[in-house]
């Protein structure tokens, strides 16, 4: 695969990072972050985790966006046209595969934020108990047919934004849903402070508990950042193949880092004031966005049930928009594989990556009932499907681009996309390459270690 100097290119400085951005944001952000920091300290994991984003995500960033930009090409092909001849492509074809199974599976989540959507609309969590909750929950995810009829339903509207293509698919719809994603935070995160007791869980978030930090807490922050950031999936590299020779890249990353974090932490606004406000103490995982929260709702307006409908509504939209510019970029990774390295249209490529996707959704979801006695070494397949992404490939892939741009990729190369080939100072170059060499891989086996339970 040889580098693409005709490659389309995003339409505008802000189209790219909007689209970075939104490969970034993703349901993680509204439900692990505010999780994570609730129980880790508050606002003091919330510093170690934003010095984690500058120590180890953005300069990370910057090297996904390095291959991308200066190949010209998708993840898949990226590193073998930076390193013809050598084994460093099956880094690329590991980021291919890595975004391929995160959309298969990432998929069933987030066909079940519309069918919470439909529920929130139709009233359909009205006069309901914190048990008949849960129930909801159990009967919907293990049901054979819903979720798999709202997964098909996300996967056609990913599937439609990127046949439109890079400028009229991606970059429209994130400059479109992004502002809404922004807008809607912020409007649920007002609407939240104004609920009766929600200063305590402002406290419950915001207020620093040190006595909390441990070196666990360390690991975790940098595994949030890691994650949340979507380092080494390939959506990074393959969106900054698009990137214009003016972009800014360290500016860029910057901008996604803080965009990534401001939704995760308002999010924690949105969830802990007003789960405070009705003494309920939120769990993690699905069963804080699917469970506890819909009982939040109800609870906090049961006198104004359409006041109730309205938030819950507005909070199921923020959760697909936020799942939607996800999976547009896991889409993309993938597609752009296929468009290059096999010569086939877009719109064919596309279709053997939705499909392909859409298998491996209806699998996870069927193994969350029908097909949970399938096991894989005691995990059902949509669970050992997120290990095997989250906890061994993403890991891997993020190091060894940060060993490839570290240690691999010609100095001047490097140093030429950072500076935007002399046009930038590169005032902190000196200390980008020093944590692409030595911070970032350290960190990041700490990180695989930890996430393994090797410690």
């Amino acid at each position: 695969m040889q580098r693409n100097h005709e490659r389309i290119s995003f339409g505008s400085k802000l189209g790219a990072i909007l689209a970075a951005a939104g490969s970034a944001v993703g349901l993680g952000n509204i439900w692990r972050f505010p999780y994570e920091a609730g129980n880790h300290g508050g606002a003091a994991f919330i510093l170690i985790y934003l010095g984690c984003i500058f120590i180890f995500g953005l300069p990370i960033m910057v090297a996904e966006f390095t291959i991308g930009r200066r190949a010209k090409a998708s993840t898949g092909g990226s590193f073998g046209v930076l390193a013809p001849g050598t084994q460093w492509k099956w880094v690329g074809y590991l980021g291919v595969l890595t975004g391929f199974l995160i959309f298969g599976y990432y998929s069933v989540v987030a066909g079940w934020t519309l069918e919470y959507l439909l529920q929130a609309l139709t009233g359909g969590f009205n006069n309901k108990s914190a048990d008949d909750f849960v129930s909801m929950f159990t009967e919907f995810s293990q049901d054979p047919f819903r979720p798999i009829l709202w997964l098909s339903v996300f996967m056609i509207v990913t599937h439609f934004v990127i046949v439109k293509g890079v400028k009229n698919g991606i970059e429209k719809s994130s400059k479109v849903l992004m502002p809404v994603l922004f807008i809607l935070v912020i409007l649920l995160a007002i609407c939240s402070v104004t609920l009766p007791n929600a200063e305590k869980g402002l406290d419950f978030l915001l207020k620093p508990d040190f006595g909390k930090v441990t070196s666990d807490v360390f690991l975790g922050a940098m595994g949030q950042a890691f994650f949340s950031m979507s380092l080494g999936m390939g959506c990074l590299s393959t969106y900054a193949s698009y990137f214009g020779k003016d972009t800014r890249l360290a500016h860029t990353a910057m901008s996604v880092g803080l965009i990534d974090t401001f939704v995760a932490v308002l999010a924690g606004v949105i969830i802990f004031p007003a789960a405070f406000s009705v003494g309920i103490n939120p769990g993690s995982g699905p069963s804080l966005i699917f469970i506890t929260l819909p009982n939040v709702f109800e609870q906090a307006f049961s006198s104004m049930p359409l006041l109730s409908s309205a938030c819950a509504s507005a909070f199921y939209i923020l959760l697909a928009l936020a799942a939607l510019t996800s999976t547009i970029s896991l889409h993309e990774v993938s597609t752009a594989f296929f468009h290059e390295k096999f010569r086939i249209s877009r719109h064919k490529s596309a279709t053997i990556v939705s499909v392909g996707c859409w298998s491996i959704g209806v699998v996870s979801s069927l193994a969350l009932g029908d097909w949970s006695g399938y096991t894989i070494c005691g995990l059902n397949i949509f669970d050992a499907l997120d290990f095997l992404t989250a906890k061994i490939m993403l890991p891997v892939s993020g190091l060894l681009s940060a060993v490839f741009v570290g240690w691999y990729l010609d100095k001047n190369i490097v140093k030429g996309e950072a500076t935007n080939y002399g046009n930038l100072k590169g005032t902190f170059y000196p200390v980008y390459i020093f944590i692409l060499k030595f911070v970032a891989p350290i960190g990041i086996l700490l990180i695989f270690f930890n996430e393994l339970s090797l410690f």
